[in-house]
């Protein structure tokens, strides 16, 4: 009987000789944590379709911010949800605003050990939930949208960001934030663009996270689920424009655009497991379908390996505890 001279097995058969050969790893550098602050409450609220997961008062986000940079973590993302809302998002424009001042706080509370990112997007602001301003049809205004987002990338570094991540899928953002940026002074501020994210049904529990007023829905303006080719029109437009890093939305639903997107930029990778993939994983493990420790870090990893070179997920400041040994 002739056997394999070939055996893989051999590289597999202990936990030490698996750790030795893997080709992906996981560190707590790696994972941006989303945080929601909501102005005025007073205690957290907890978004009920995303279990572990709040809307912060104006003090706790500065503890969450404090955990992250302890764990490690590569960054948070802030999220403003105001106490008023108008057709411009005119809110998310002022300098007092609540995401602004979270900004600034945040910063002023740790400081250069952990980079804060600030979502540049006017849904959380308007009215409509739309993530520009309307046209007299009751369409999103393009260029009129581009003129906010460049107003609202320098508030957002002048209020301490050291990324600003536009959100909105409006052709031609990146360039103009950009433009607005070293026009006054903010040459050093970096853009992680959202270049390639689609009008996805998995974004459902972020609309309660935010207090979304949506009306209607973004296929007009975020990508549509069957294009793939397209997914890289768009990365290929926002590297030209300047994005310093881009990123995928969602994530483990879109591991091909992940692997496609990271095969041709030569800027950093992000995705985004979103709210709807972390609420499932979350629902299954209260059953007792799944192990739930096991799948997150199982699905951090796809994500790794897929091509990101971060990711942004809810289970950040968990999986660094895991990671570090707590």
């Amino acid at each position: 009987m002739t056997f394999p001279a070939r055996r893989p097995r051999r590289l597999r058969r202990t936990p030490a000789m698996r750790r030795l050969v893997a080709e992906t790893r996981l560190h707590p550098a790696d994972f941006i944590l989303p945080v929601f602050v909501r102005e005025g409450i007073t205690e957290p609220q907890p978004i009920s379709s995303m279990p572990g997961v709040v809307q912060h008062t104006e003090q706790t986000i500065l503890d969450a911010a404090e955990q992250a940079r302890d764990l490690g973590l590569g960054g948070v993302m802030l999220f403003g949800i105001p106490a008023e809302r108008d057709a411009s998002g005119s809110v998310g424009l002022d300098p007092d605003g609540i995401l602004n001042r979270s900004i600034q706080a945040v910063k002023d509370r740790v400081g250069e050990d952990l980079l804060v990112m600030s979502d540049l997007c006017l849904d959380e602001f308007t009215d409509h939930g739309h993530c520009g301003v309307l046209d007299e049809l009751g369409e999103v205004d393009n260029d009129a949208t581009l003129e906010l987002y460049a107003q609202m990338g320098v508030v957002q570094a002048a209020a301490g960001a050291d990324v600003v991540a536009p959100s909105g899928m409006m052709d031609g953002q990146v360039a103009v934030i950009r433009q607005a940026l070293d026009e006054a002074g903010y040459y050093d501020v970096p853009i992680l663009a959202y270049a390639a994210k689609y009008a996805s049904a998995f974004y459902g529990p972020f609309r309660e996270a935010v207090d979304s007023q949506l009306q209607g829905d973004r296929r007009q303006y975020q990508m549509d689920a069957p294009n793939r080719t397209e997914a890289l029109r768009e990365v290929e437009a926002d590297l030209a424009e300047g994005a310093d890093m881009v990123m995928v939305k969602p994530g483990l639903a879109y591991l091909d655009i992940v692997s496609d997107v990271a095969a041709i930029s030569d800027v950093p990778v992000s995705a985004y497991q979103v709210s709807g993939e972390y609420a499932m994983i979350e629902a299954a493990a209260a059953n007792g379908w799944i192990d739930r420790r096991a799948v997150i870090l199982e699905a951090m990893t796809a994500l790794r390996r897929a091509g990101a070179q971060n990711v942004l997920t809810y289970h950040a400041a968990e999986i660094a505890g895991w990671l570090r040994g707590g």
